[in-house]
């Protein structure tokens, strides 16, 4: 877990209770709604009630892409529906195929293989779509970047309707309509849509009204879609999510409606009349639609989505989940060698923006690299499979830094690009990594990346803890971007047991604090990489779920970050960020200087530390309060360790820590920190 600032919301509790009463909810999720900065009735009604369907037709283009539909509906024409291979792009065309298929269109479609087309149109998809006598092309989830590709349509006499969601460039392709909510001078009601959702705002102004009559029909399509892609949940977003649990919900108790979607719920463990929330859409899935195009091919997944027959289902259905399962392996296998790249060289650690980069890596998998990066390291990371002299690449960036902006910035490098604010993909010739990565941190130099913060709803009395406050919790579902699952601090709390758990390494904590004791889980934790010891105490992030076990039910307490309680955020974040500026060749000022420079005390002290703890996750918090200093001395417990590194008596274990070497002796101020830091006396 990458470091954060901690912030205890919190908000005035007698407030809270009035807004409770008057509201009719329970104080503490009236509590938790205002430190979220919801402090009016007005306010938490709104949340709490579903956001209206704004008019299809606020979007612009809309009227010009209906009516050029309505006419290839008159005359017969053929039209292809242009999808991605993500989640977001299979729901959108299992959408809208399924609507203009009723409504008796000579209608199919088309989905490029990630692999040897990558994403968007291509000339030579848009001559099999000739081929095919398509007279339309209706795209989802992508377009709005297809200058070049949709200018050779209509060379070829095919006209094209964009529906996208993506952020567009200075020029628009020549299309017969572009409904894109983030087009310059757009005055959409909403904008956050999915692909999935600008689909569905499509057929609603096909049908005629805002929405309503389409949601028992389509809503558990728009809802797996929207939460796939990670946009904000809330305003229309959450409405349409909301719909699609409860019909996904419905379906998995009455059999009915979807028939791809609860087969691939039962092979994704979800337990028959189980009700379906947005976390098991996000989570469970998502992921096996997205392991189709990531794997295989992503219409796999569409034609789960839209068949009728049972056995065609269960077959495709494990056909999915196989690949998921090996899509697992892959991102293991390729995340531990990103790892292993990144801090091989301690620069890469300490750059604004990671760019790490590997020959042959499976390009549908490095997406989910970067998420696991970011995870890590708490900054924007970009992801590149090279393939000869072609290399493509997938970025997922952190709160306050637009991912989108800083590719923008290095378009005269790249090939081609697209995305949004927190992922992107990207293009470029492998001779030209090594220049993109400098341009890119030189943009991220000029923007730099704000400190990350952990937002906790409130400090818990740990003898609070109990399934009491899980209705509370619910009533703020569905969770997703900018609605996220609250978290509590627990503070103060010692740990008096730490138990490994399951073949998948996971860990089970007793905190006890005032003779009141909590178990607490990490999941896929490795216990060789867990830097606390019994008897340390700590402030824990948890989040609060129910857990149900034959029968059952008990609430989990999961583990969702953690620190020393002694442990001072701002000296800690500034002790980091000093340290990389180092690392990164900055001039540093004397009193910066000063605390990165380490003593031969502190060197010794980290040595013996790394001696007696080989094996064991090198936390520099941590560390320092083993050897009794204050959380000012982090930049130069870094500053040791990268000595002893560089001089060679140490050396990188390979995951978090490190191993003594052979080497007896070395001369540890000829190391770098020594050499530029140290006064001309030393």
């Amino acid at each position: 877990m990458s470091r954060k600032k901690w912030i205890v919301s919190g908000c005035d509790k007698d407030r809270a209770a009035e807004i409770a009463e008057n509201c009719g909810i329970e104080p503490f999720a009236a509590y938790i709604l205002c430190s979220r900065g919801l402090q009016s009735e007005e306010a938490i009604d709104a949340f709490l009630q579903d956001a209206e369907l704004c008019d299809p037709f606020s979007l612009p283009d809309m009227e010009e892409a209906c009516r050029r539909i309505d006419i290839a509906l008159e005359n017969g024409e053929r039209i292809t529906v242009f999808g991605d291979y993500d989640a977001d792009g299979v729901t959108s065309t299992a959408l809208l195929y399924t609507y203009l298929s009723k409504l008796g269109a000579n209608v199919d479609y088309y989905i490029p293989d990630r692999a040897s087309e990558g994403y968007g149109m291509n000339l030579a998809a848009i001559d099999e779509i000739k081929s095919r006598g398509t007279a339309l092309i209706i795209t989802v989830d992508n377009g709005i970047s297809a200058v070049e590709e949709i200018a050779y349509a209509k060379k070829l006499g095919i006209d094209t309707v964009i529906t996208d969601h993506h952020k567009a460039g200075d020029v628009l392709p020549d299309a017969a309509a572009v409904v894109d909510p983030h087009i310059k001078g757009a005055e959409c009601e909403f904008q956050e849509w999915a692909g999935v959702g600008v689909a569905f705002k499509l057929v609603s102004a096909l049908e005629g009204d805002e929405g309503y009559s389409l949601l028992n029909e389509y809503a558990d399509l728009v809802a797996l879609g929207t939460v796939a892609d990670i946009v904000p949940l809330n305003g229309e977003n959450r409405t349409l999510v909301k719909a699609g649990v409860n019909l996904m919900s419905y379906q998995s108790k009455k059999r009915t409606l979807r028939l791809g979607i609860k087969i691939l719920a039962e092979r994704a463990g979800i337990k028959e009349r189980q009700p379906i929330s947005a976390g098991d859409a996000a989570y469970k899935l998502a992921p096996r639609i997205n392991a189709a195009g990531r794997m295989g091919s992503a219409q796999r997944a569409l034609k789960l989505l839209l068949t009728d027959d049972e056995s065609e289902a269960c077959r495709l259905a494990e056909e999915i989940n196989s690949e998921n399962s090996m899509r697992r392996r892959i991102e293991e296998e390729m995340t531990r060698e990103a790892f292993a790249k990144i801090r091989k060289n301690p620069k890469n650690e300490c750059a604004r923006v990671i760019v790490v980069d590997g020959e042959g890596w499976h390009r549908g998998v490095i997406g989910i690299v970067a998420s696991r990066i970011v995870e890590k390291y708490g900054k924007p990371v970009i992801v590149i499979s090279r393939d000869g002299g072609e290399a493509k690449g997938s970025g997922r960036s952190v709160e306050g830094f637009s991912l989108y902006d800083a590719l923008s910035y290095c378009s005269d490098i790249l090939t081609q690009f697209g995305g949004h604010t927190l992922a992107a993909g990207l293009s470029l010739n492998s001779d030209d990594i090594d220049a993109f990565a400098k341009k890119i941190n030189e943009y991220a130099k000029e923007h730099p990346v704000p400190p990350q913060t952990l937002k906790l709803a409130c400090k818990l009395n740990p003898k609070s803890v109990g399934r009491g406050l899980l209705p509370s919790i619910a009533l703020l579902e569905p969770f997703g971007a900018e609605n996220p699952a609250p978290l509590f601090g627990l503070f103060n709390m010692q740990i008096t047991a730490i138990t490994p758990v399951g073949s998948t390494p996971s860990l089970k904590l007793l905190l006890t604090k005032d003779g009141i004791s909590v178990n607490a889980m990490i999941f896929s934790k490795d216990p060789t990489l867990f830097p606390y010891s019994i008897g340390d105490t700590i402030d824990v992030a948890v989040k609060l779920s129910e857990n149900e076990y034959m029968g059952t039910k008990t609430i989990t307490v999961q583990v969702k970050d953690m620190r020393l309680s002694s442990s001072n955020d701002d000296k800690v974040l500034a002790g980091i960020a000093l340290f990389e500026a180092f690392k990164r060749g900055e001039e540093l000022t004397d009193e910066e200087k000063r605390l990165v420079l380490p003593d031969r005390e502190l060197c010794k002290g980290v040595y013996k530390y790394i001696k007696a703890h080989r094996g064991h996750c090198f936390d520099c918090e941590v560390v320092c309060s083993r050897l009794g200093y204050s959380s000012e001395k982090v930049a130069q417990c870094l500053a040791a360790a990268d000595a002893l590194s560089e001089v060679g008596v140490i050396k990188s274990d390979g995951r978090e820590g490190y191993d003594l070497t052979t080497v007896a002796k070395a001369d540890l101020y000829s190391a770098s920190v020594f050499k530029k830091l140290s006064p001309a006396s030393v």
